[in-house]
């Protein structure tokens, strides 16, 4: 299989070039990504936990899925297909935040991404993908808040800075008489 080149940016997220995933992540170089938080009616959040086989944060749960945009690839179609890819499912998203952020993660790996957020709802179906999602499940975002004080190490590191941007966001969307 070959493997995925991300898109190197700028801290404007203009494209100056392209590398292979694992290599960029081994220098810590900042590159295109996005994130994708999917809620339902209720307003909980759908988290993953990423597969135990996963180059970092196996077992380690997150928002729905992120990834990167292949080089010819926009984010919104990124973001679309990976979802697919990952939950198994589709629905409309809406691009809410843009936030850069850079972290040691595990093996001795960087994240440093330009990340693009996208939020939706969805209510249906979830078949996720074995080979990305050991378990799933939608959780309030009292839970969340809670579980992300008394165990963050149970969480991505992405998830971890992600969570107070997407909070301030959800306040805003989900206001419930």
């Amino acid at each position: 299989m070959k493997e995925q080149k991300v898109i190197l940016v700028n801290e404007r997220d203009e494209a100056i070039g392209v590398m292979e995933k694992m290599e960029a992540h081994q220098k810590g170089l900042l590159h295109r990504a996005f994130s994708v938080f999917i809620f339902d009616k209720e307003g909980r959040m759908l988290l993953q936990q990423r597969a135990a086989q996963k180059y970092h944060g196996g077992l380690l749960w997150t928002n729905a899925c992120c990834s990167h945009p292949y080089p010819d690839e926009s984010v919104e179609d990124a973001a679309e297909r990976r979802l697919q890819e990952e939950m198994g499912f589709v629905t409309p998203l809406q691009k809410v935040f843009a936030f850069t952020y850079q972290a040691e993660v595990e093996n001795d790996l960087i994240e440093h991404e330009f990340d693009h957020v996208f939020t939706g709802e969805y209510e249906g179906g979830i078949q996720p993908n074995s080979e990305e999602v050991a378990a799933y499940g939608y959780h309030s975002m009292e839970e969340i808040s809670y579980l992300l004080d008394e165990r963050p190490k149970t969480f991505t590191t992405w998830f971890r800075i992600a969570f107070p941007q997407i909070l301030s966001w959800w306040k805003k969307a989900y206001v419930f008489v």
